[in-house]
């Protein structure tokens, strides 16, 4: 009763949210398994390279600033005395050091970690020419992920990094880079992240079975490097209320740990609880839209592959 009055206030976003819900500890042992976790300088993203090092795993940390990259790395070595802890550089803005990274990460990999993510005031473009929020938070991991699955190995597992922001939006499959809109730097985010819970969906369906399980997930309110800078005025406001990262990167690490999340595919989760993807009338996205969001996407990032034969061996 609890979590459900929670779940519709935004109180279960906050610091308070998180306290009032049970947070049982993560002990699984993951020695031997690998995880790759995109956006893992700082924030969410450290914090759960941090978590599943202390869990054993070999984490690959990839970040865009070598310096700031292997620094990272060198603490999360020290923190966790794992030194299994791996700097891998690469501007996710870009579709060519997305591939060269995903050439570079060698086989197994058993934990995907979908985290990088910018929101910018204004409208730029890539060297590429694309839109640098749709380019970072979307495209960048609708290719790596393709270009991973045949280094995953099974049981697997990909948790992809949303946010609550993605309640308030539908997709627009017919201007997913905002270019006849009026650039609106939260709007852009929001509807990156409503495009990659429509993916962890369609990727959950297509690998069913091929022992691969795909999750999306909000973390609330986070007092985050990203959230300070992109949204000044609302980290301002909610300072007090902010969960720290570590809270926020909870369900991240559930999911990519714990027996439970193992045992389903496809949903939304927060608090390490499955949520509803739509609140609001009008965001509900029709099958046509999924559809051409995958095939806009692959066309894009230069993948090309079909929702239909997605996972299947040749």
């Amino acid at each position: 009763m609890l979590d459900s009055i929670l779940d519709k206030s935004v109180v279960g976003y906050t610091r308070l949210g998180y306290r009032l819900r049970p947070h049982s500890a993560i002990d699984t042992d993951l020695s031997g398994r690998v995880a790759v976790i995109t956006g893992a300088t700082s924030g969410l993203g450290r914090e759960t390279a941090s978590a599943l090092a202390r869990l054993g795993a070999t984490v690959v940390l990839v970040g865009r600033n070598p310096d700031k990259t292997q620094a990272v790395a060198e603490d999360i070595q020290q923190e966790t005395s794992n030194p299994k802890v791996l700097p891998e550089i690469a501007d996710l803005s870009s579709m060519d050091e997305v591939r060269a990274l995903a050439a570079r990460i060698e086989a197994p990999v058993h934990i995907l970690v979908n985290n990088a993510g910018v929101l910018l005031p204004e409208r730029v473009e890539t060297e590429d020419g694309f839109e640098k929020t749709f380019a970072t938070n979307l495209l960048s991991h609708f290719l790596l992920t393709n270009l991973l699955i045949g280094k995953l190995e099974a049981p697997a597992r990909i948790v992809n990094v949303s946010s609550g922001g993605m309640y308030t939006q539908r997709i627009r499959v017919d201007d997913l880079q905002m270019k006849h809109d009026r650039y609106d730097g939260a709007v852009a985010y929001a509807r990156t992240k409503r495009a990659q819970v429509i993916l962890s969906e369609l990727w959950a369906d297509a690998l069913r079975g091929c022992g691969v399980v795909v999750h999306s997930m909000h973390p609330g309110w986070a007092d985050t490097p990203g959230v300070s800078a992109s949204l000044p005025r609302f980290y301002k406001l909610t300072k007090p209320l902010l969960r720290t990262p570590a809270q926020g990167a909870d369900t991240i690490v559930w999911l990519c740990a714990s027996d439970e999340a193992g045992h389903s595919t496809g949903q939304f989760w927060h608090d390490r609880r499955p949520r509803p993807t739509h609140r609001l009338p009008g965001t509900k996205e029709t099958e046509a839209e999924r559809t051409a969001l995958w095939e806009q996407l692959a066309e894009l990032s230069g993948w090309f592959g079909s929702v239909s034969d997605f996972g299947k061996p040749g």
